[in-house]
């Protein structure tokens, strides 16, 4: 059987609750190590992360500097992604670039 459809003039109610959460958020990091050049560092933060040139070389300083970078915070899959894109690029051109994400 079908639902019910309100007539011409019939109220509607709206009395749904929803229980809708935002996806949990999580930073993809850049690892810093002796032999990724920063050039490729900088070119998998335009590529990758869609990021500025400025803004990809003070990530990429980061990185080179204190260890880490933050490229972004993103939804889970979406982070997993940056991730696996980042792993298979490093990899195709030699570099041993690793990313990592955590909990926003």
């Amino acid at each position: 059987m079908g639902e019910y459809m309100p007539g011409p003039g019939e109220a509607v109610s709206s009395d749904v609750e929803q229980d809708v959460q935002p996806p949990a958020m999580y930073r993809v990091l850049l690892h810093n190590d002796d032999y990724t050049t920063m050039d490729f560092v900088v070119a998998v933060l335009e590529g990758i992360f869609r990021k500025p040139r400025d803004e990809a070389v003070r990530i990429m300083l980061n990185v080179h500097h204190g260890g880490t970078g933050v490229c972004g915070v993103y939804p889970g899959q979406v982070a997993e992604t940056k991730v696996a894109q980042v792993h298979a690029h490093a990899k195709t051109c030699g570099y041993p670039l690793k990313c990592s994400m955590e909990p926003e």
